[in-house]
């Protein structure tokens, strides 16, 4: 069975229904090819009637799909959840999400075209990155994710790994940090990011980004890393990767991969998002020496920005140098 690129909507079935059960369609799109037969035609009906999940027991859907109540089972374990409970509950909670997303609905799940009008095309990537960022949201593990910022507040040293648009969220989390007094460096080229990663000891952190979770570039850095005793984190939209395989902690992002489809293209924003998240929980970790080092960053890089603006800095603990004359509070910086 080949593996479905978008939800198609047929007049049968209630399109908002099916577009709205996006994390349970997100996890089977993840594991496709590794769901056997019988667990592929389970897949296929909770992809085009996600209602039938809420309204019949597991031997009715097991019937449905022309297989057995344990391969329903099985298929709810391949695909991240505890039971057929779990899947229902999940469902449900999709659908009660529905009600008041009906006007972007009809944007999410379906690739841009040639012909498409530049109104369609604005609505589509809005929609597609606010459902990429809600989902991303909801399934962060808070407590690990708080463990990971107490480790990096603590760290000697942070190696983040990435390719082509992955990289790029790693920049990003890697310029945030740095402004909080995390020491780090963002390799994208396989061989200095393994010359860095021979390098890493217990009291370091090393982040690999991947979307697919399968770029072999970042898991061959971030297995390196790990064997040197390295705390090893992975961001990957697929928790059964090989990346996450291979990683103490695991980031999961919610974004679907299709050529040019909104949510492919909001793939970067959710790991954007989830750095995000963890460099505000690292800056807690350690809330005076964040606050310390920003106060800083911001009195070098003031004199530099137009406009005159009028800043004032806070009191805070900690050393600093002596204020000169030109340093006086509410002094107009310009440039």
């Amino acid at each position: 069975m080949v593996a479905p690129d978008l939800l198609q909507v047929d007049d049968g079935i209630d399109r908002a229904a099916r577009i709205d059960a996006s994390p349970v369609h997100n996890r089977i799109r993840a594991r496709w090819d590794e769901l056997p037969a019988g667990a592929q035609r389970v897949a296929q009906v909770v992809l085009d009637e996600p209602r039938l999940v809420l309204d019949l027991p597991i031997v009715d859907l097991a019937e449905r799909a022309g297989t057995s109540a344990a391969t329903v089972t099985r298929f709810c374990r391949q695909i991240g959840y505890a039971g057929y409970p779990a899947l229902r509950m999940s469902i449900a909670t999709e659908l009660g999400r529905t009600e008041s997303r009906h006007a972007t609905a009809a944007d999410i799940g379906r690739a841009f075209g040639p012909d498409d009008a530049a109104e369609d095309v604005r609505s589509s990537l809005l929609a597609g990155a606010v459902r990429s960022l809600r989902e991303t949201a909801d399934s962060v593990d808070l407590p690990s994710l708080r463990h990971l910022a107490g480790v990096l507040a603590g760290s000697r040293h942070v190696d983040l790994y990435g390719i082509g648009s992955s990289a790029l969220a790693a920049e990003a989390l890697a310029a945030r940090m740095y402004r909080i007094g995390i020491f780090c460096n963002v390799w994208s080229e396989v061989h200095a990011g393994l010359t860095s990663a021979v390098l890493q000891t217990e009291d370091c952190v090393a982040i690999g980004y991947s979307h697919t979770g399968r770029t072999a570039e970042t898991i061959q850095m971030l297995q390196e890393a790990g064997r040197h005793g390295c705390l090893t984190v992975a961001v990957t939209n697929d928790p059964e990767s090989p990346l996450a395989q291979c990683a103490e902690i695991v980031i999961r992002t919610a974004a679907y991969e299709q050529f040019l489809q909104p949510d492919d293209l909001a793939a970067y924003y959710s790991q954007v998002y989830v750095g995000d998240l963890l460099y505000v929980l690292t800056a807690q970790a350690d809330f005076p020496r964040a606050a310390r080092h920003l106060t800083a960053s911001a009195r070098a890089v003031g004199p530099h920005r137009a406009g005159g603006i009028a800043v004032r800095f806070p009191d805070l603990p900690g050393p600093r140098p002596a204020p000169s004359a030109e340093d006086a509070p509410d002094a107009p910086l310009s440039a």
